[in-house]
């Protein structure tokens, strides 16, 4: 009786350890970059359930860009994985994997009842940033034309070259999104070159 109880209670241990073992696999968090076999990034059709980091409107980064977008009206949303920003409010830094998603939707002022400001329409585009030891620099970006897979923008290309020299935080613009400032300032992550960028234009 004593050997069958006890045959009994290991059966129950290696039950539940079985069990445990198929809900870690099942709950386990689908890596948010997914790469094609041909090295292009699969659209991340679920990443407005990310999260929301910060909107700009008519955000531009030099003259000729300000010129260009002089009539027009846009809408700078900026999401990221709630894995890496989770990580980020931890530690200050982003983990490898991490995938930021820029959605571009036009602005409009007139419409329904609105009579002054701006509103949100239809997507202009949208753009990856992704975090991978496999990129040249441990970053990419990523353009996508509607929902196929997006291909990589090369490594020397102005994002690359903008976000290398002015980001706040490892290439990221951590500078516009201010739910991030505190663990940056935490951990004190903020690069040199964007502390002296800042304590430059105080004076």
């Amino acid at each position: 009786m004593k050997r069958r109880m006890l045959g009994a209670s290991a059966l129950v241990a290696l039950t539940a350890s079985l069990a445990g073992g198929a809900i870690s696999q099942a709950e386990a968090p689908r890596r948010a970059a997914v790469y094609t076999a041909d090295g292009k990034l699969e659209f991340p059709k679920d990443y407005r359930t990310w999260v929301f980091l910060s909107s700009g409107v008519d955000m531009t980064y030099s003259d000729a860009a300000m010129a260009m977008a002089a009539n027009n009206h846009a809408f700078d949303n900026v999401f990221v994985d709630r894995a890496a920003h989770d990580a980020f409010q931890k530690t200050g830094t982003w983990p490898d994997g991490s995938v930021f998603m820029l959605e571009v939707r036009r602005g409009e002022t007139n419409g329904s009842i609105n009579r002054r400001g701006q509103f949100q329409t239809g997507v202009l585009g949208r753009e990856a940033h992704v975090k991978d030891k496999r990129f040249k620099s441990g970053w990419a970006f990523f353009g996508f034309s509607g929902e196929g897979p997006g291909r990589e923008i090369p490594q020397t290309s102005d994002c690359n070259q903008c976000h290398e020299k002015h980001a706040a935080v490892d290439t990221t613009f951590v500078q516009f999104y201010p739910t991030l400032q505190a663990a940056a300032q935490a951990n004190k992550t903020f690069s040199a070159a964007y502390l002296a960028a800042e304590k430059g234009a105080v004076k």
